[in-house]
């Protein structure tokens, strides 16, 4: 039958700032690039969403009690690979915030830096007059990395209305860039809340007054595009509108891939 026990659920990793992983983990990512420090927060992110479907695939929270009401180890579950799954999601989490605390650091050095380059040089950050197509930034920005790259443009879309071309690699997305786009969730929000109206009939065959018509919100979109006469990327600046009844789907009538 076994002995009870009834703390068997609890982890017997030490979990906290503490823990010798956690250490190492906050040694090793001192000097990283804020780039890099995005990309492990991702990784982490990765790995807790599959730890997390291991215990779903069991049925079991990180709550829920490993025990018989007498005290004794559940037979129906896999006790020992839950307790080592629960002690790795632990210190996943701990290892998270503290990568979070540097993002924070990384992030205020950023913008601290980008203000001194807007200070010490204004023509740098200054973007060119840009036509209704689109127009080359000026200066092109360190400070912008790309996330995300067009994938396909349909014919006659607001995507290729704006200038949008297969291959180019979006930098920004509105307030939309490389640190917060959440695997490009966000800008499927900001598409959503940016959403232009176009001319539609009436009962009556006419079209609507212009007053009965929402305004027509454009999306400033920064990207990164290859340049065959030149070795360094070409940056341009277009202003695109999300619309639907445009005669395709969605209401960009393009298909991004996060980088």
């Amino acid at each position: 039958m076994g002995l009870p026990m009834d703390d068997i659920h609890t982890p017997t990793v030490p979990s906290g700032p503490a823990s010798s992983h956690t250490t190492r983990s906050t040694n090793k990512d001192d000097g990283k690039t804020l780039l890099d420090l995005i990309a492990d927060k991702s990784n982490l992110e990765e790995e807790l969403k599959a730890l997390s479907g291991v215990l779903d695939s069991h049925g079991v929270t990180m709550d829920t009690s490993l025990t018989t009401f007498d005290g004794y180890p559940r037979d129906d579950l896999d006790v020992a690979q839950i307790r080592t799954i629960r002690a790795r999601i632990i210190r996943l989490r701990n290892d998270y915030k503290g990568l979070l605390s540097k993002i924070e650091d990384a992030l205020h050095a950023h913008h601290a830096q980008a203000r001194n380059i807007a200070i010490t040089q204004p023509h740098a950050s200054s973007p060119a007059s840009s036509s209704a197509g689109g127009g080359q930034v000026s200066g092109a920005s360190t400070l912008e990395a790309p996330f995300a790259r067009v994938n396909g443009v349909v014919a006659g879309s607001p995507a290729e209305a704006a200038g949008l071309r297969l291959g180019d690699k979006i930098c920004r997305f509105g307030d939309i860039d490389w640190v917060n786009h959440e695997k490009l969730s966000k800008v499927a929000e900001a598409v959503q809340r940016n959403e232009g109206v176009i001319h539609t009939p009436s009962k009556a065959g006419a079209f609507a007054a212009d007053g009965d018509l929402g305004k027509q919100r454009s999306i400033v979109v920064k990207i990164q595009r290859n340049n065959t006469a030149s070795s360094s990327p070409e940056r341009l600046q277009l202003s695109l509108i999300p619309r639907g009844g445009w005669g395709g789907r969605g209401l960009l009538g393009c298909h991004l891939l996060p980088l």
